[in-house]
């Protein structure tokens, strides 16, 4: 029979562990220096998604447990923020208030060391990163329930910027207050988007309360810090930067909706072992010629969008999602091939898969 240890001991042994954890964690803080300063002297850019992606996938093809393989990719990333943080400051702009979506995902892309900065509107996340304020931005692009984001797709048309990464977050919505308590809500607030989101949670719980729409979630939880009898319906992050309390933890209706956010940049990403490639394009006429050259070359195509061209009613711009890198021949043949045709070709960037 094993010999069952006591809790200190146990806890001893996690003390020990720890200081091991502690040293090894500033030895890769040391080789991350070294390698900023390498960086700086070759013009190479500190944030590179493909080597991060690795970095990430390695840790938790490492874990055996008990550790699940999610909880080692949060931990990693956070290590990957404050390394990166050493090699030269990061400011990242982004769509929307603190405790936004879009800042869930862009501090679930970049880590708390990041400099993150809340925009007011889309066209001014890519007006920082292009006048050089900001080093990359995040934009939402589409949702699993309610589609595209058709400002995002216009904006990456006029922009010289490129997609540099994705992300794909699952949204779950909360229900928060200054109290925390059922009785005190008098009104529930929160996006359109996000009430038809919970609609059904709603109906079950606070049948009788009314509900009011407001500009986003973060605006609703601002609004729930000033007047504790409303109810915000938000994200986990704003109970923390608004110090609410839960009422009532993923009340979306649906367990399946997932918004794609992309980062935008002036980099150029390398090929990875997994890439996506966005590109948009108009042609007059023939559409379903277009996609032949990806056809005969095996390349698969995630997603198909169109967007009416301004100022010229009935014609339009497609855009496509496919898997692979525009530096890989078979993708690079079938562009080409593909550009033959068409108006007009733009390659919006390639960059590693989120999913």
């Amino acid at each position: 029979m094993s010999r069952i240890e006591s809790v200190d001991v146990l806890r001893n042994k996690i003390d020990q562990i720890d200081g091991k954890i502690v040293r090894l964690l500033n030895d890769r803080a040391a080789l991350a220096q070294k390698i900023g300063h390498s960086k700086s002297l070759d013009k190479q850019e500190v944030y590179v998604p493909r080597r991060e992606k690795e970095v990430l996938q390695k840790a938790s093809d490492l874990s055996r447990g008990p550790l699940a393989a999610h909880a080692i990719r949060s931990v990693f990333r956070e290590i990957i923020s404050a390394c990166r943080s050493l090699e030269a400051p990061l400011e990242v702009v982004f769509f929307g208030a603190e405790a936004s979506y879009t800042h869930l995902a862009a501090r679930e892309q970049f880590g708390t060391s990041a400099r993150l900065r809340p925009t007011r509107g889309i066209a001014e996340v890519f007006q920082e990163v292009a006048q050089g304020r900001a080093s990359f931005g995040v934009v939402p692009i589409e949702n699993s329930t309610e589609g595209v984001v058709a400002h995002t797709l216009d904006s990456l048309v006029d922009s010289d910027l490129k997609i540099c990464a994705e992300i794909f977050l699952d949204i779950h919505h909360n229900l928060l207050s200054r109290s925390g308590q059922r009785a005190d809500v008098q009104k529930i607030i929160s996006h359109p988007q996000a009430l038809a989101q919970c609609r059904a949670w709603l109906v079950r719980n606070f049948p009788s309360i009314p509900a009011e729409e407001v500009a986003s979630t973060a605006h609703a939880a601002v609004k729930a810090v000033e007047d504790g009898s409303l109810a915000a319906i938000s994200s986990s992050l704003a109970k923390e930067v608004y110090d609410l309390k839960i009422i009532g933890a993923n009340i979306e209706d649906l367990s399946t909706n997932i918004t794609r956010f992309l980062v935008i940049g002036k980099m150029e990403t390398k090929p990875s072992r997994d890439d996506k490639t966005s590109l948009v394009f108009s042609v007059q006429d023939k559409l379903h010629q277009m996609l032949k050259p990806f056809a005969s070359r095996n390349i698969n195509l995630s997603k198909i969008e169109s967007r009416p061209l301004k100022n010229k009613p009935w014609e339009y711009l497609f855009f496509l999602d496919l898997r692979g890198h525009c530096d890989q021949p078979a993708v690079h043949q079938a562009i080409a091939n593909l550009k033959k045709n068409c108006v007009f070709l733009k390659i919006l960037g390639s960059y590693p898969s989120g999913k």
